[in-house]
């Protein structure tokens, strides 16, 4: 019997040149330098079981009363975290998801017809690819450039519209990059999409986690456009496990609530997010700060590391988890990442994982436990040493 498969499914499976290197090392019993682990339940934070479990343990999880939009103590949790953050989210604008892929996952339904186009920024974190496959929709990258920091390049976006484009989606602050979108470039994205027509889809996850000054969420201000802020507790309370996101709806009246009667019926087929998790939520969320101190500590001190690192130059970041490094001299070495792995046991992500166009550029985590980032880093100076590669402040 030959099976017959979807032709969406028919991705690459081999083994990637990285992973082989690293599973080579491995094999031959070799210690690695993870830096790439953003994993928050294995990085060592300490997560208080009265905050993360018991919650999950109340009898009110035994009963099933499922509402489409999900219950409404849970999405009244999301309205007051938005408060933090000055935005007015009504429960009724939200939707509960089983995490942001899922969420995606029904934007994309709710907006796309098969082979209709989404836009997507480069550099970024390539979850979008996939979900867009399944769902038949078609992702064309948008550039984003640096020069004194990150920026959009509306002259890229304005080459990729086309006739089927129907969103555009920006991550704010933006992963790996962890620039936030300013004001400014915030509203002409919203003059951009409201000329053509578009909605915009604004990926939060790292929204708390600036090392500045707050960040401002799109779900506050004024909507010329369709807009939807998605975001959840993976990153918010560093409970990737609990697989708990949503959406936020704002935009026009009649076409909002055109958009969140739709959603209602794409939510209500799959009934996905679980009763426990929905009553927890609201722990979850106002127990949020304990574990996001830890992590910001961990982020800043790994940063302060990173910065007095010999061997590399970091391109400064705002927010976020992860920081781009250059590591000198090997602007035409393609297979940098790999190298690493064979020569000085240190696992990074290649820039070209993110979209990156330059061959020395890496990507590292900055929640890694830091006597493993400290490890890392002498092994990497003293594979820059034994190459005589110096390094350069230049980008």
């Amino acid at each position: 019997m030959n099976p017959v498969f979807s032709c969406k499914t028919d991705w690459d499976m081999s083994e990637s040149l990285l992973s082989a290197s690293i599973r080579e090392a491995r094999d031959a019993g070799r210690s690695l330098y993870n830096l790439t682990l953003a994993n928050p339940t294995r990085c060592g934070f300490h997560y208080d079981p009265a905050l993360t479990l018991s919650p999950l343990s109340g009898e009110a999880g035994l009963r099933y009363d499922p509402h489409p939009m999900g219950l409404l103590s849970a999405r009244s949790a999301v309205s007051r975290y938005y408060l933090d953050h000055g935005a007015n989210v009504p429960p009724e604008n939200t939707v509960l998801t089983t995490g942001t892929s899922e969420a995606y996952s029904f934007l994309f339904r709710l907006l796309c017809d098969p082979g209709d186009e989404i836009l997507v920024a480069q550099p970024g974190y390539p979850l979008f690819d996939f979900v867009a496959t399944l769902e038949d929709v078609r992702l064309k990258h948008y550039n984003l450039f640096h020069d004194f920091g990150w920026w959009i390049d509306f002259h890229s976006l304005e080459r990729q519209v086309s006739a089927r484009t129907r969103a555009i989606i920006l991550v704010h602050p933006n992963n790996p990059t962890g620039h936030p979108t300013s004001p400014a470039q915030r509203a002409a994205l919203e003059e951009f999409c409201e000329c053509h027509n578009l909605s915009l889809i604004v990926d939060e996850v790292f929204l708390d986690f600036s090392l500045d000054e707050p960040i401002s969420s799109f779900a506050s201000g004024d909507h010329r456009c369709l807009t939807f802020v998605v975001s959840g507790i993976s990153k918010v309370a560093a409970l990737p496990q609990m697989k708990v996101g949503w959406i936020a709806a704002f935009g026009p009246a009649q076409t909002l609530t055109e958009a969140l009667n739709r959603l209602e019926v794409i939510a209500d087929t799959y009934l996905s997010l679980n009763t426990p998790a929905q009553f927890a939520l609201p722990d979850w969320l106002e127990g949020r700060h304990a574990i996001q101190g830890q992590i910001m500590d961990r982020v800043r001190q790994n940063a302060a590391a990173l910065n007095e690192c010999p061997a590399l130059t970091t391109l400064p970041a705002r927010a976020g988890w992860s920081v781009i490094v250059r590591l000198p001299g090997l602007s035409l070495q393609p297979l940098l990442a790999e190298e690493l792995v064979r020569e000085a046991s240190v696992i990074t992500h290649p820039g070209s994982f993110y979209g990156i166009a330059e061959s020395n550029r890496l990507v590292v985590s900055l929640i890694i436990p830091p006597e493993t980032l400290t490890s890392g880093l002498n092994a990497l100076n003293h594979w820059c040493e034994s190459r005589k590669l110096i390094r350069s402040d230049l980008p």
